[in-house]
């Protein structure tokens, strides 16, 4: 199975997704939903301007799709400043790191996307750049070797990652503002499709949008790009405007459910309710059995069937709950102690 292809994927797919660029909000009224972590958010930028200091470094994770990077830009656009934008992985040498952060301007916003992929020797650099503004380097080997201190540019460092429990604690402590992104109420993704559906010139009723945002697993980047799609089968076998029964005809050929479950989802269900009884069953038992990798089945398969009650994880293995069972129309027969819970 090619997950990277998934219409329901919540990763960035750069080809598919650099249209999504103009579909962002630029400003805090702008943004829908999140509405605790932009309402702290707001206080924090307006105390900060009001002191004419930098806004306090600020970590922001949750599940991908959520609009992380989206609300980076937002905070450096509030703040009147420039952001820079990076990623974890992308910061091989400390020199990297040193070049990026000796090229900041005063109050500028330095934004690394999955910041817990960072190595450890490029995280140390981080450090005192955080703490005290400045960069330690070694010049020279052995013992001819110096240490210096550069000074650099008051910034705002953000950080985004979709694993917070990865981040090693000095680097999480050096946070001061910890943001936690959570998944969007459909009310509020049918807000977001038909702000996006203006922006594009797509013509859409309530009940069109609501049905494509019930099926978008709480998250906006899915939302997006759902609607683009929804809007191709509208275009050329309907009269071009989505309504419910445009979305829900058009989602239906793409075998994406009122749940938002794909025929990946339901396979991976199904093989554990046919082949291993509902679970519990191993991983790497379960990969084989998809001829998938178990890391794919971890990062993303299991997270949203999990969210929604679907799939628990034991310390035998993995068992599909009776929700699941009812889901899927199959008889709910193969009990075991660990379903029993569910």
């Amino acid at each position: 199975m090619d997950f990277e292809n998934r219409i329901v994927s919540p990763d960035y797919n750069f080809t598919e997704d650099e249209a999504e660029l103009s579909l962002r909000p630029r400003t805090l009224n702008e943004y829908i939903g999140q509405d605790k972590a932009k309402d702290n958010l707001r206080i924090y930028i307006t105390a900060a301007k009001q002191r004419k200091e930098t806004l306090d470094h600020c970590l922001l994770y949750g599940p991908p799709g959520l609009g992380k990077t989206t609300l980076s830009g937002i905070i450096a656009r509030e703040l009147g400043v420039n952001l820079r934008v990076t990623s974890g992985p992308a910061i091989e040498k400390q020199g990297d790191l040193v070049a990026i952060l000796t090229s900041l301007e005063e109050g500028d916003v330095l934004f690394i996307d999955e910041i817990h992929r960072l190595s450890r020797n490029v995280e140390e650099i981080l450090y005192p750049a955080m703490e005290d503004f400045s960069l330690d380097i070694i010049i020279g080997k052995g013992p001819s070797a110096r240490s210096i201190r550069i000074d650099v540019p008051r910034f705002t460092l953000v950080g985004a990652t979709t694993r917070s429990g990865q981040l090693t604690a000095p680097l999480r402590d050096r946070f001061g503002v910890l943001l936690r992104l959570e998944l969007y109420t459909p009310e509020q993704l049918s807000e977001i499709v038909i702000r996006s559906a203006g922006i594009l010139g797509i013509e859409i009723d309530k009940e069109g949008a609501l049905e494509i945002a019930s099926r978008s697993r709480g998250t906006p980047r899915i939302a997006n790009r759902l609607l683009k799609r929804v809007r191709d089968i509208a275009q050329v076998e309907f009269d071009g405007v989505i309504t419910e029964k445009t979305a829900r005809a058009a989602l239906e050929r793409f075998e994406i459910d009122e749940l938002g479950l794909d025929d990946f989802d339901r396979k991976m269900l199904e093989i554990i309710i046919k082949n291993y009884c509902g679970g519990p069953v191993g991983l790497d038992t379960l990969a084989a059995a998809m001829g998938e990798e178990a890391v794919t089945i971890e990062d993303v398969y299991e997270p949203y069937l999990m969210q929604i009650g679907f799939l628990s994880r034991t310390a035998r293995g993995r068992c599909v709950t009776k929700l699941a069972y009812d889901h899927l129309g199959i008889p709910f027969v193969c009990e075991t102690p660990q379903q029993s819970m569910f």
